[in-house]
């Protein structure tokens, strides 16, 4: 099983970012593909920022990212993307991805069994 992620980096606030994640050696179609992000010198979110169902296309975001984040699966590719707007210094953190076989309502990094090396994304203020 891998996960990889790709597409941070340094942008100012404000600016936006599209961050994918790139999967192989499971069945892509029945897994959930969960955002998660751990800040400098704070231990990894709980909840996922933006998680997708591959089965049955639902997704979840929490209040704080809400109309700011955008997730999409392309299932033709294997990958998930995530399109970050409006981005906030605070927001700087090592972005994951993960994969579960189960759903969960707030998207709850225990569910998740298998998980990517994480890519930097660092806002400027």
């Amino acid at each position: 099983v891998q996960l990889v992620e790709s597409g941070g980096g340094l942008v100012q606030a404000g600016g936006s970012l599209r961050l994918s994640c790139a999967a192989s050696g499971f069945t892509f179609n029945d897994f959930t593909i969960g955002w998660f992000r751990q800040a400098p010198g704070k231990e990894r979110e709980r909840n996922g920022i933006s998680c997708i169902s591959n089965v049955d296309g639902r997704k979840y975001y929490p209040d704080s990212v809400k109309g700011r984040f955008t997730i999409s699966s392309d299932k033709t590719k294997n990958t998930v993307y995530l399109e970050i707007n409006q981005l906030k210094p605070e927001e700087t953190a090592v972005y994951y991805c993960a994969a579960a076989a189960v759903w969960g309502r707030v998207c709850p990094s225990t569910y998740f069994d298998y998980w990517g090396q994480g890519t930097q994304v660092t806002v400027s203020s």
